[in-house]
């Protein structure tokens, strides 16, 4: 046969195929992704919603409950923003109580907490400097933290005990700030000298142990850390270092990290104090200062980066709500969440709401549960524009900034990823071609490798969007 004839056979072959693919409905081309691999050995759920047509697309296993991992996040959003509002602002406040003589504070200054997860160094020296202008210049009582807003506890229920190292499961508390965090940088010098180390934010509550060594293999694997299970607050630095390193490391007990910060900064600005500990802001206090933090940077925070002590805050700051005549429990949270459930007609016994992250072990959920929130929000606008405008955007920012390039989801899709051993996630809105929005939720469970779950995925996203 003669070779271009074989050409133009196999290039009308092609044509035929692409033209019979195109031919296939939304739906039709969704089930044949359920044939890849990937699913013969892991499950996967999966709901679509056309949010301009007002109807159902496609669903597979979508009431069947799976865990969530961090699509758990746009529950605890649209919930917030349902039930605390959409100009809801997080506190923490400065006040004293006493007097005030000759730039003496003849009384206590007290600091509480709102559960601010996004509270800086630079918040901490504008409320210094409220005391400051105050014309405070010595304390003579102590600074008291007043963190009664929630319970003591310090984790959420069913977080795994050893990912207590890692920055993602941070210390829970009113008062916070740097996330409960040190950023550590390790830099190489002289070839076998010492490595140099520098710690932010500067602070004597924790002290440092560096044996790291410069170009020095033998030395081993550059290690950062402190010994967690001990609850120390050394931070210790060993191991080979051939080239800058940065780690995030959380300290033991924010609050007190807070209230030995503050103590410092206070003395930064010239104000003599005593020693910190915990108590409650009288009633006849007087405030001096205030930051506020609204809930559209919280959540922006919680979705972009998937940020899990964001979260947590917006699930505390729920439970508050819940139950404001009493410190705050993670069962107040729940019975937030599923108030919002059972006002959406979902049956709350189906599903179990643990924490406001998705890092619970014991989170269980549908994606047609999760579908559900995300029709919530879209139908009522306030909080729409909110949680739309938080949500990463693929192949541009946030958690999806790597993903969906080079497809036609790349820019038209704004979804919420989630990730634990485990299980891979996705939940958001995607523009199809013909100009409608649809509102879809995929999770996947049993899976070894989170890049072919996240490689399914996004070809889900790419039917969607053609």
């Amino acid at each position: 046969m003669n070779r271009i004839l074989v050409h133009h056979i196999a290039a009308l072959l092609l044509i035929t195929l692409s033209i019979a693919a195109n031919a296939q409905s939304l739906p039709e081309r969704l089930e044949n992704l359920l044939n890849m691999p990937l699913l013969r050995h892991s499950e996967a759920g999966i709901s679509v919603y056309d949010l301009t047509d007002r109807k159902v697309i496609f669903t597979h296993n979508d009431k069947k409950t799976c865990r969530p991992a961090s699509t758990e996040k746009v529950i605890t959003a649209v919930s917030a923003l349902w039930k605390l509002g959409t100009d809801y602002q997080v506190s923490t406040q400065l006040l004293y109580d006493g007097n005030i003589t000759d730039g003496t504070l003849h009384g206590n200054l007290y600091i509480k907490g709102g559960f601010d997860s996004e509270f800086t160094y630079e918040d901490m020296q504008q409320l210094a400097a409220n005391a400051a202008q105050a014309g405070i210049r010595r304390i003579e009582g102590n600074i008291i933290g007043d963190v009664s807003m929630k319970d003591s506890l310090y984790y959420g229920e069913g977080w795994s005990w050893d990912d207590a190292p890692y920055y993602f499961q941070p210390y829970l508390s009113p008062l916070i700030f740097n996330k409960g965090c040190v950023e550590v940088t390790v830099s190489p010098t002289q070839k076998d000298s010492l490595a140099y180390v520098s710690i932010s934010p500067r602070s004597s509550y924790y002290t440092l142990n560096n044996n790291a060594r410069s170009y020095c293999p033998q030395a081993g694997k550059l290690k950062i850390g402190r010994n967690w299970m001990y609850q120390s607050n050394e931070i210790e630095v060993s191991g080979n270092c051939s080239g800058t390193t940065r780690r995030t490391v959380p300290v033991f007990d924010s609050a007190s990290f807070f209230l030995y910060a503050f103590s410092e900064c206070l003395q930064h600005n010239g104000i003599e104090t005593g020693v910190y500990e915990f108590g409650q802001v009288p009633e006849h206090a007087n405030r001096i200062g205030e930051i506020k933090r609204p809930i559209t940077a919280i959540i922006k925070q919680a979705m972009k980066k998937s940020d899990n002590l964001s979260a947590e805050a917006l699930f505390y700051n729920l439970a508050r709500w819940k139950s404001p005549e009493r410190p705050a429990h993670a069962s107040d949270g729940t019975e937030a969440i599923e108030q919002c459930i059972e006002e959406l007609g979902y049956i709350t016994d189906h599903y179990q709401i643990a924490d406001g992250s998705g890092v619970s072990l014991y989170n269980y959920i549908s994606t047609d549960l999760l579908l559900g929130f995300l029709i919530h929000a879209y139908d009522n606008k306030a909080i729409f524009d909110i949680l739309y405008e938080a949500l990463p955007i693929a192949g541009v920012d946030g958690t999806l900034s790597n993903r969906m390039k080079k497809t036609k989801a790349f820019r038209r899709v704004r979804a919420k990823t989630g990730t634990v051993t485990g299980i891979s996630s996705l939940a958001g809105y995607a523009k199809a071609s013909n100009g409608h929005l649809l509102a879809f939720v995929i999770i996947n469970q049993n899976v070894l490798k989170g890049s072919q779950a996240r490689a399914f995925q996004d070809k889900v996203c790419s039917e969607l969007c053609k």
